[in-house]
């Protein structure tokens, strides 16, 4: 099985050099846009491609406002904070998902509970998340509260592993009943969508990134969606310094962030933009050939949940047992063929020991099995 899948890799992307998990490609528009801004000398935070960049990817995601970052990371942590999270306070998560998520969470002072995923969609359990909510949470006037801990529950975040969406219908409700902002956590989400609508838009805020390695790049990028007026307004504040508009006085009203999206970065993703919807297309052909193969070899992969289209941006297999994916991945890695494991569950981790969690069940049986393989867009 494992030789039949290195020869199908190598298939797909024709050729026998190293094969990495993912690549970025840059077939369009990119050398133009970029020369241009080099040639304006305006490289940096202001310059007109971060506003178009910030209008078409609203318009494509179906939300009123984006507001571009420099990255991931950072328009999580002001979708926190422009939601109200403040030091002190709990945000309900996933242990499944990239350690940033969690991170964004302690840069506003918050602690993660982890709660375990569906496992059709790897995504937060509106399930999970209600049980533990009837058993932990009480509401008062300002909120729910965790009564073991007496920490107000400041927010949800639910994150769209691998693109492939989760139950957000099903967790908006849950959060609602509590009155629970929800942030959506779609870093790897663009270009996915629920019953037609994109991932990102179903709670107060969502976020995007452009990292290198995601399905469209800025190099270093993220972007917070929202149809709020206020937050959004609050959030472009806090990514610029937190600096009042003057001609020239530099006036700050509190502690700002400086986070806002280089023109540089902007002009790529526009170019990068421009082909998203090709890319896609080709990420799901690709899925198609590997979903082949894994019903020929009889392994199971992850394939997007009911009702949803996923970008597939990392394409993933479900092997046997945690002997049988160590034996994958060293193999396929010695044959120059990239592949890796799930991510550390979050509360493995050192610095997120001591959070409270449900038991993880289903996330601890996922993280024995999975593995990533190659996903560039083949061209």
């Amino acid at each position: 099985m494992f030789d039949s899948f290195i020869r199908l890799v190598r298939d797909i992307y024709q050729t026998d050099q190293f094969i990495p998990l993912h690549e970025p490609r840059f077939i369009g528009n990119e050398k133009q846009y970029l020369l241009d801004v080099i040639d304006s000398t305006f490289v940096s935070s202001v310059g007109p491609y971060v506003n178009q960049f910030e209008k078409q990817v609203a318009g494509y995601c179906g939300v009123k406002h984006a507001v571009a970052t420099v990255n991931g990371t950072a328009a999580l942590h002001i979708a926190l904070l422009a939601a109200g999270v403040k030091p002190g306070e709990e945000v309900i998560t996933q242990a499944v998902t990239f350690v940033a998520t969690c991170n964004a969470i302690s840069y506003c002072g918050a602690t993660p509970i982890f709660i375990d995923i569906d496992g059709a969609t790897l995504g937060l359990s509106p399930t999970s998340v209600a049980e533990f909510l009837q058993h932990y949470a009480e509401y008062r006037d300002d909120g729910a509260y965790n009564k073991l801990s007496g920490n107000r529950i400041a927010a949800c975040v639910p994150m769209h592993v691998f693109g492939h969406p989760c139950d957000m219908h099903g967790l908006v409700q849950v959060c609602a009943g509590y009155g629970i902002p929800l942030i959506e956590d779609a870093a790897e989400a663009l270009g996915s969508s629920i019953a037609g609508r994109h991932c990102g838009s179903f709670g107060v805020c969502g976020v995007l990134s452009f990292n290198g390695n995601k399905i469209i790049t800025t190099g270093g990028g993220g972007m917070i969606l929202t149809d709020d007026d206020e937050l959004a307004t609050h959030a472009k504040h806090l990514t610029t310094t937190a600096k009042l508009p003057h001609a020239w006085k530099f006036e700050h009203d509190q502690v700002g962030y400086n986070y806002r999206m280089p023109n540089l970065n902007a002009a790529l993703g526009l170019a990068q933009l421009e082909q998203l919807p090709n890319f896609v297309e080709r990420k799901r052909q690709l899925a198609s050939r590997y979903l082949d193969w894994a019903k020929a070899n009889g392994t199971q992969m992850i394939v997007e949940p009911d009702g949803t289209q996923a970008n597939y941006w990392l394409n993933a297999l479900l092997l046997d047992d945690v002997a049988k994916r160590d034996t994958f991945l060293e193999y396929s890695n010695a044959q120059g063929v990239m592949t890796r494991p799930l991510w550390a569950l979050m509360p493995d981790l050192p610095m997120y020991r001591y959070c409270q969690t449900d038991g993880l069940s289903r996330s601890r049986w996922l993280a024995e099995r999975l593995v990533n393989v190659p996903s560039s867009v083949v061209i």
